[in-house]
């Protein structure tokens, strides 16, 4: 490889020793493997890990309703006109939906719980088969003591086990069903939701449980530094990072040619944007050639996302690949940081939302944050969503001749913004806001792309913790921080 197609300079963006208040750290050119569980040599190429589907028990639990009734008994709790049994076959039909459309499995007990020993044989089951999670849906205020032993059993506190050790439970009660506090069922290992009839809800608690095993069914793949392959192991997530040689990435740029498929490409880059200015042809075809070059060495290592040490790749930067692989559903991080790479691929799968991972900045007289940095998706909303106005800009930071995205945020939409931060107690920072504005470049400085953003949940937009947050649209904040309880996760704002 020409050694003028890369830029030995460092820049204003580059890796910094940053720490946060919750103790994370910004990513960088080497993976970090320390607190990783190293799991020897790479094996042979296009192993990818196995997938398998998540799982989820699910559990009714009331007293029949029908020999209550006969006896004369008291219904506590929805009431005499509450019809449990119909209420479990519509729920149960509409789980079947739910697992159809996520693709996961949902074993239904037919039969209801009520008496202890009845519980506790379910509680053995579970712990036996090992789901990735149980759903109770209980239909009667008095059998809330059966929930409370299921919960002791599965999910014990935080304080009594270590994050992640436990059997999440899921707890649906249909509003009208309990009456008084539920607050100790929002805790580490529970996911608690009272609502009518709300199966948004309910699937959305199903897609935590199906994103927790995406992440621990994936592998992501570090291209960085020299020496041989090797691969380790997130120890939270059980998410596989597989590290390969820059040399590698170099050479398979430098094996694919301008074919077809390459001048396919580089034609959608230039007619998908709103205006090419700083790029050349051969500026766009090299961009075309490493985003082949990247989906290739990403399917011979069998990975489902990818980081890497790109600050100073000069002409080989994957700044274009980076943003049409986030379009696609697909996570790469900027330089090589695992934790943002981290976060991108859970709010993608949590909230079908590519995420900005950005450079940090604060406009003070307005109290906002400002987002910065030289790749972005273009497809905010999601694969299925339109594509947001962008440019075809050069790198901001070097003279060597680059093609990267400038991508135009769009104002007025709810955003929410994290950063996954591994340790013994892992962390996530949680924000919520909205963009306030893209600004032109010049006269603004920084990264190319760049928006932003008035904060809901601080008084003073300096005090937001980390280095390269990601940013994605949509409020979901709330729902972020319910995962994160779900699995003993700190949420930190």
């Amino acid at each position: 490889m020409n050694p003028s197609d890369r830029n030995e300079h460092g820049c204003g963006c580059c890796r910094r020793d940053f720490l946060g208040a919750v103790g994370m750290a910004a990513g960088g050119a080497a993976l970090e493997w320390t607190g990783l569980a190293a799991a020897g040599e790479a094996p042979g190429t296009g192993d990818a890990p196995k997938k398998e589907p998540a799982t989820v028990r699910v559990a009714f639990l009331y007293p029949p309703s029908a020999s209550m009734r006969r006896e004369g008994g008291w219904w506590s709790w929805p009431g005499n006109d509450f019809d449990a049994e119909g209420r479990q076959a519509a729920y149960t039909e509409k789980l079947g939906q739910i697992a159809q459309k996520l693709g996961v499995r949902i074993d239904v007990d037919a039969k209801p719980l009520v008496a202890a020993e009845e519980v506790a044989r379910f509680v053995a089951q579970v712990k036996q088969a090992r789901p990735d999670a149980v759903m109770l849906v209980p239909f009667h205020n008095r059998i809330f003591d059966r929930v409370n032993q299921v919960i002791r059993e599965l999910a014990p506190d935080a304080d009594k086990a270590e994050p992640g050790t436990g059997i999440p439970v899921v707890v649906y009660s249909c509003l009208g069903v309990k009456h008084g506090s539920i607050k100790g069922y929002q805790r580490p290992g529970c996911h608690f939701i009272q609502s009518l009839d709300n199966f948004e809800a309910m699937q959305y608690a199903v897609r935590m449980v199906r994103a927790r095993r995406v992440l621990r069914q994936s592998r992501i793949l570090s291209v960085a530094g020299a020496g041989e392959p090797k691969q380790a192991v997130e120890p939270f997530w059980g998410t596989q990072v597989r590290s390969v040689p820059l040399a590698l990435y170099e050479a398979a740029v430098d094996k694919t040619p301008v074919d077809d498929e390459v001048k396919r490409i580089a034609g959608a880059f230039v007619k998908n944007a709103k205006e090419v200015r700083e790029p050349k042809e051969d500026d766009v075809l090299m961009a075309a050639r490493v985003h082949v070059a990247v989906r290739r060495i990403m399917r011979e290592q069998g990975c489902d996302a990818i980081m890497m040490d790109c600050l100073t790749r000069g002409r080989l930067l994957p700044c274009m690949s980076f943003m049409t692989l986030r379009d696609e559903g697909i996570a790469a991080g900027c330089e090589n940081d695992l934790a943002g790479t981290l976060t991108l691929m859970l709010a993608q799968e949590l909230f079908d939302r590519p995420g900005f991972q950005h450079n940090p900045c604060y406009e003070t007289e307005a109290n906002h944050y400002f987002a910065s940095h030289c790749t972005s998706a273009s497809k905010l909303l999601g694969t299925s969503g339109p594509q947001q106005p962008h440019l075809l800009r050069n790198y901001a930071h070097t003279n060597i001749p680059t093609c990267v995205p400038q991508v135009l945020w769009p104002e007025g939409v709810d955003v929410t913004m994290a950063r996954y931060a591994p340790g013994k107690s892992p962390a996530m920072l949680v924000y919520s806001g909205k963009t306030v504005k893209s600004y032109a470049m010049p006269p603004v400085g920084g990264c190319r792309t760049n928006v932003e953003i008035r904060l809901d949940d601080l008084a003073d937009a300096c005090d937001v913790k980390g280095h390269h947050d990601v940013l994605f649209c949509g409020n979901h904040a709330r729902r972020l921080r319910q995962f994160c309880r779900l699995y003993g996760i700190r949420a930190v704002t």
